[in-house]
């Protein structure tokens, strides 16, 4: 199945996007430093029940910015989901937002509600959802892994990272036969933008969780099956949960369940569309 592309000029950017496979809009809005191509054999199980629609977030890989220095926060984020789903359907679309991108889809189903049926949001990294000692804690968290990977690079941050998301590199929980993602230069790229920029991004964030109990979107919090409860996401996503009156939606995997389990992913999330259908 055949892969399109294009290019979307947005202010102060422009950014790349793909469309796989065929059937209502799905938009998957990574995590960290993902872009277009980070969940590709997700979209393989996916693009048989829909359009598959991906792209690198402004200051990843192929997506540009006017001033790379000045980053970007999560508002304007969500208007670039806005102007790109505004070009690839007049219709509301399905959304997963994984990890950053699931906090990207929250203000977005805020901002333009009408633009998005059903938002999936999976382990959002949303300290604004959490009690205050525990949002200034976690903002503090980040910072400080900001600062190590300023100091001592990113093989020296990443153990780090893994911790406070609850994920076991150690233990290689997976489906056979994936698509290797090894750490290479255009992620080591992607990498030092996210920590740089999308870390001050969701520390200084603005979201309104009251605002989300009237939202017309539907938001379903989701969360990984081996994410453990006290880590700082599957905080979010319980406390997202509680504040939407629903259960947190479980997922095959943890964190990074998209990659690491992609057929059971698919299954999981083709589930929970069709019930909101």
């Amino acid at each position: 199945m055949s892969t399109l592309s294009g290019t979307l000029e947005v202010p102060n950017a422009s950014l790349h996007y793909q469309l796989r496979g065929s059937g209502p809009l799905l938009l998957i809005s990574e995590s960290g430093e993902g872009d277009a191509d980070r969940s590709r054999d997700l979209i393989d199980q996916l693009a048989g029940t829909y359009t598959v629609a991906t792209y690198d977030r402004r200051g990843l890989s192929r997506s540009r910015m006017a001033d790379p220095e000045r980053g970007a926060t999560l508002n304007e984020h969500a208007d670039d989901v806005h102007r790109l789903l505004a070009i690839l359907t007049d219709t509301p679309a399905r959304m997963l937002g994984c990890s950053l991108g699931a906090v990207i889809g929250l203000h977005a189903a805020l901002l333009h509600p009408d633009q998005i049926h059903t938002l999936v949001a999976h382990e959002p990294v949303a300290p604004r959802l959490l009690p205050k000692d525990e949002r200034s804690r976690h903002e503090g968290e980040l910072a400080s892994l900001q600062d190590l990977y300023r100091r001592d690079g990113l093989d020296a941050v990443l153990p780090h990272m893994a911790r406070t998301l609850g994920i076991d590199p150690t233990h290689k929980n997976a489906e056979p036969g994936l698509t290797p993602q090894p750490i290479d230069e255009r992620r080591r790229a992607n990498f030092d933008y996210f920590i740089r920029h999308d870390f001050t991004a969701v520390i200084h964030d603005n979201l309104d969780p009251t605002a989300l109990k009237d939202a017309r979107t539907r938001v379903v919090p989701a969360a990984g099956l081996t994410t453990p409860h006290h880590v700082f996401d599957r905080k979010c996503a319980d406390a997202l949960s509680t504040l939407m009156g629903r259960g947190t939606a479980e997922f095959p995997g943890g964190h990074n369940g998209n990659t690491s389990h992609p057929r059971a992913h698919a299954a999981r999330l083709r589930q929970i569309l069709a019930d909101s259908d």
